[in-house]
C-alpha cells in the first residue's frame, strides 16, 4: 500500500536512525526544525525531500508545509520517536481510505499500552474513570477508549501516529499553526469532528512510541493552558468547565491510588488548580 509519510525533526538523529530502518513508504518528506544534527543528511540519504527551517515554526506549521509537498493519496503523519517494527503502517496506510482520521495503539517499548485515545472532552462521561475506577468493559472502553480491543471512534488520539488521506488533511490545515507545541493533535481531531469526519482508532495495529519527557521537564502548566484553549474554542466554555472538573478529579484520584508513586499526578493537579486560581491565564 503506498503512501507518504511525513517527519517532523528537531534534534531527532537519533531516533529517525532508529524509524527509518522500520518504514517504507512511497514518498518521504521531511522537516527539519531545530539545529543542525544531522538529521536532515540522514533523511536525505534514504530519499527524503527535506526542508530545513531552523527558525522552528511549530510542529503543527512544520506538518503543514511538508504536506505541501505530498503527491501520494494517503499520508501518515509519523514522530520520529515511533517504530513501526512489525510493519503495520501499510495497512493503516489502507484503511485510511475510509474517511476521517487513524491512528494506531501506541505502546511504551516494553509493550505497555500508552493512554494514546481519548474520549471526546467536556462530556460527562469523562467523569466516569475518576469516579468508578473499575466500570463494565462495554463503559470502560468508552470512557477510556485506549483500553478497546476492537477499532473505535474516539473523541481525539494523539498525533504521534496518525492517518488520512491526503486531501482531507490538506482542507483541515492539517494543524493550526498558531499552536506552536502541545494539544495540536487535540484540536486536529475536534476540528475534524465538526466536519463529520472521525477519528478511529484501530488497536490491532500497534506502533512502538518511545517519546516521553521526565517529570522534572514536563510543562503540565502548559500543557493545561493548550488544552483549556482548545476545547475552549472548539467546544464551547460549557465543555470547557465540565474538562476541568473532570481533569481535577481523574488526577485527584490517580494521585490517591498511585501513593508513593504519584509524582506525575500531583504535578498536573498542581498545574491545573494554579491555573485556574489565577482565572486560567
Amino acid at each position: 500500500m503506498n503512501y507518504a509519510a511525513v517527519i517532523v525533526l528537531h534534534r531527532s538523529r537519533e531516533e529517525l536512525a532508529r524509524l527509518l530502518p522500520t518504514i517504507a513508504p512511497a514518498q518521504l518528506v521531511v522537516v527539519d526544525v531545530g539545529p543542525d544534527d544531522g538529521g536532515a543528511q540522514l533523511a536525505a540519504q534514504h530519499g527524503a525531500t527535506v526542508i530545513e527551517r531552523r527558525d522552528n515554526p511549530g510542529f503543527g506549521a512544520a506538518n503543514n508545509l511538508a504536506l505541501d509537498h505530498v503527491t501520494q493519496a494517503i499520508t501518515v503523519l509519523l514522530n520520529p520517536d515511533t517504530l513501526d517494527a512489525h510493519g503495520q503502517l501499510p495497512t493503516l496506510a489502507r484503511r485510511a481510505h475510509l474517511p476521517g482520521l487513524h491512528a494506531p495503539r501506541l505502546l511504551n517499548e516494553d509493550g505497555s499500552v500508552q493512554r494514546s485515545a481519548h474520549p471526546l472532552p467536556g462530556t460527562f462521561g469523562a467523569f466516569l474513570p475518576a469516579a468508578f475506577p473499575v466500570l463494565p468493559r462495554a463503559i470502560a472502553h468508552r470512557a477510556e477508549p485506549y483500553r478497546a480491543h476492537t477499532p473505535r471512534t474516539v473523541g481525539w488520539a494523539v498525533a504521534a501516529c496518525l492517518a488520512a488521506r491526503t486531501a482531507t488533511l490538506k482542507r483541515l490545515g492539517p494543524f493550526d499553526p498558531s499552536i506552536h507545541l502541545f494539544a495540536e493533535d487535540m484540536d486536529l481531531c475536534l476540528r475534524a469532528r465538526e466536519q463529520h469526519l472521525p477519528t478511529v482508532l484501530h488497536p490491532d495495529l500497534q506502533i512502538t512510541h518511545t517519546g516521553g519527557h521526565s517529570i522534572a521537564t514536563e510543562p503540565f502548566e502548559l500543557l493545561a493552558r493548550q488544552r483549556r484553549d482548545v476545547i475552549a474554542r472548539t467546544r464551547g466554555r460549557r465543555a470547557r468547565a465540565l474538562d476541568d472538573a473532570a481533569q481535577l478529579l481523574t488526577f485527584a484520584t490517580r494521585a490517591v491510588a498511585k501513593t508513593p508513586f504519584n509524582a506525575r499526578e500531583r504535578a498536573q493537579l498542581g498545574a491545573l488548580l494554579g491555573l485556574l486560581l489565577r482565572g486560567g491565564s
